[in-house]
């Protein structure tokens, strides 16, 4: 009898699979503005740098501490290196908090959530969706920064083999595959900032404070990692393993860093993207 009524509760022809399609999805996020803002920002970046470059001369080389900003002009390599030096702190942060944290606050916000819901979208499909188009924008974000970065320094300051601050270069072919390397594992340490802004953005209506609270966490983290007197206790903050990927750029890559820093993001990641469906599920949604 049960089994009956369901049926009779579900339209023919209906799939849940195939409500919200990802491609709907994202070509609906792909045409707001924010993401287009976004997109500028970090393509406008290399040329940035390039202009500061030529206005105040090359690099310093600085007494004692060396770092990829002082290679930043040697080859394209360094010139696209240095950009993920700069910006995978806080500025790629945005973009990841930006793309999960505006999914389902964004809907709220537009009173287009329940509608949605009623079309009917079943909720972890919907989640899924967003969360899924939110990843990929926020992984082409960061793969668009060195993409961009190369082939202005390339033009910039030519193509070459990437020049070690500690001394040593590696082959531009071999220096490419470290690249791909070290934008694989911010986007693993990203994750953290993507799940925080994700799970708030099921909990409010206002697509700012979703946003807001995960840039503000993310940057609560990374002081807490400047606090030494917490000694060992930093090992378990993610923030402490941010620039790991420093050990891809060596003639002998040293992975352990990495390995660690990639198993803590996904740690907290999970956690956190499960929280968001599981609280998202039992949510009285009224927007």
């Amino acid at each position: 009898m049960s089994t009956l009524v369901e049926r009779a509760e579900v339209a023919d022809g209906y799939r849940a699979g195939r409500t919200l399609p990802l491609r709907v999805e994202l070509m609906r996020q792909l045409k707001r503005r924010r993401t287009l803002v976004m997109g500028a920002i970090l393509a406008a970046l290399p040329f940035v740098l390039v202009a500061a470059f030529a206005i105040g001369g090359q690099p310093d080389t600085g007494e004692g501490r060396v770092t990829l900003m002082d290679t930043a002009t040697a080859s394209g390599g360094n010139f696209a290196a240095t950009n993920l030096f700069v910006s995978a702190g806080f500025l790629l942060v945005i973009p990841v908090a930006l793309f999960c944290g505006d999914t389902i606050a964004s809907e709220a916000s537009w009173s287009s959530l329940r509608y949605l819901l009623a079309a009917p979208v079943p909720r972890a499909r919907l989640l899924w969706s967003k969360l899924v188009v939110a990843l990929g924008l926020s992984l082409a974000a960061m793969v668009l920064l060195p993409i961009v970065a190369l082939a202005v320094g390339s033009v910039a300051y030519g193509w070459g083999p990437l020049e070690i601050p500690t001394g040593g270069t590696l082959p531009a072919g071999t220096a490419a595959q470290r690249l791909l390397i070290v934008i694989a594992y911010i986007f693993v340490s990203q994750l953290v900032t993507a799940g925080l802004a994700f799970w708030l953005s099921t909990k409010t209506d206002a697509p700012l404070g979703a946003v807001g609270g995960a840039v503000g966490l993310t940057i609560v983290g990374n002081v807490l990692d400047a606090v030494t007197a917490l000694g060992d206790w930093r090992d378990f903050l993610p923030a402490h393993w941010q620039f790991a990927w420093a050990d891809a750029v060596q003639p002998r890559p040293e992975w352990g860093g990495m390995i660690q820093g990639t198993a803590i993001s996904l740690t907290y990641a999970l956690v956190l993207f499960a929280l968001a469906f599981r609280g998202f599920a039992r949510k009285d949604v009224v927007s």
